[in-house]
C-alpha cells in the first residue's frame, strides 16, 4: 500500500518518517493478518522507537558546552526544556516503552477518551497528567489518527491543562489524510509527527491498512 500523500500535499506542520526500504519492511510486516501477535509487538516497537526519535529532532535546543574526557572543550547543544509523554488509552500505551526507551525517568500522563454513544462524539473519560506540564513539552501518543476526534480531545485536554498548542507533538504510526487535515486544521500550532499516510479509512472508519492496533496488539 503506497505511502498515499507526497510531502507537497501535507499541512506544514506535518513530518513523515523518510521512507526507506527497512521502514516499508516493517510496516508490512504489522500490516499482514498472518503476523502472530508476537511479531506485531516487537515489529511494531521497532518503528514506536523511529518515531520518538524523530519526534525529539523537533525539541529546540539551546548550546551548551561540555568537557570531554581528554580535557578539551566540545560545543554542543542540550534540550531547551523538559518533556513527557501523554498516551491516548488504550492503544496509545504501547507507545510508552518507546519513549521510555530513549528519555530515562521520563514522566508519562494518560488520557481516556471514548466515543459518547447518545452524541456520537469523543468523550473525556479519564485523565491523569504530571501536575507540571503546563511548563513542559508534550509527546502526545497514540498509534493511529483515523477521524482525528481523540486525538483532537487530546489536544483539548492538554490546552486547558495549560500546555501551549507549539509545544505538543504528536506522535503516531499511520495517519489517514481526512484526519490529517481536521486535526492540523484545528491545530496549526502544533507538530505531528507520522511514519506513513494511508489512503483512507474504510465504511467502520478503521484505516484500510492496518484495521485495530489495540485488538491486534492486546488480544490474541
Amino acid at each position: 500500500m503506497a505511502n498515499h500523500e507526497s510531502s507537497a500535499d501535507l499541512p506544514p506542520n506535518v513530518f513523515k518518517l523518510l521512507k526507506t526500504t527497512q521502514l516499508e519492511a516493517l510496516y508490512t510486516i504489522i500490516r499482514d493478518r498472518k503476523t502472530s501477535r508476537g511479531d506485531f509487538i516487537f515489529y511494531s516497537d521497532r518503528i514506536i522507537r523511529l518515531l520518538v526519535e524523530e519526534g525529539l529532532n523537533h525539541l529546540p535546543v539551546i548550546p551548551k558546552t561540555v568537557e570531554t574526557p581528554t580535557g578539551a572543550s566540545y560545543e554542543g547543544v542540550g534540550f531547551e526544556g523538559r518533556i513527557c509523554g501523554v498516551s491516548i488509552l488504550r492503544a496509545g500505551e504501547a507507545m510508552e516503552a518507546g519513549l521510555r526507551e530513549v528519555c530515562r525517568s521520563v514522566r508519562i500522563g494518560k488520557i481516556l477518551i471514548q466515543r459518547d454513544e447518545e452524541t456520537a462524539q469523543a468523550k473525556l473519560f479519564y485523565s491523569k497528567l504530571p501536575p507540571d506540564i503546563a511548563k513542559r513539552y508534550v509527546l502526545l501518543l497514540d498509534p493511529m489518527l483515523a477521524t482525528g476526534g481523540s486525538a483532537m480531545k487530546a489536544v483539548e485536554v492538554l490546552k486547558e491543562a495549560g500546555v501551549p498548542e507549539e509545544r505538543i507533538i504528536f506522535i503516531n504510526l499511520i495517519s489517514a489524510p481526512e484526519g490529517l487535515r481536521n486535526f492540523c486544521g484545528r491545530f496549526p500550532s502544533l507538530r505531528v509527527i507520522t511514519g506513513w499516510i494511508d489512503e483512507g479509512l474504510n465504511d467502520k472508519a478503521y484505516i484500510i491498512g492496518l484495521g485495530d492496533f489495540g485488538e491486534r496488539r492486546y488480544t490474541d
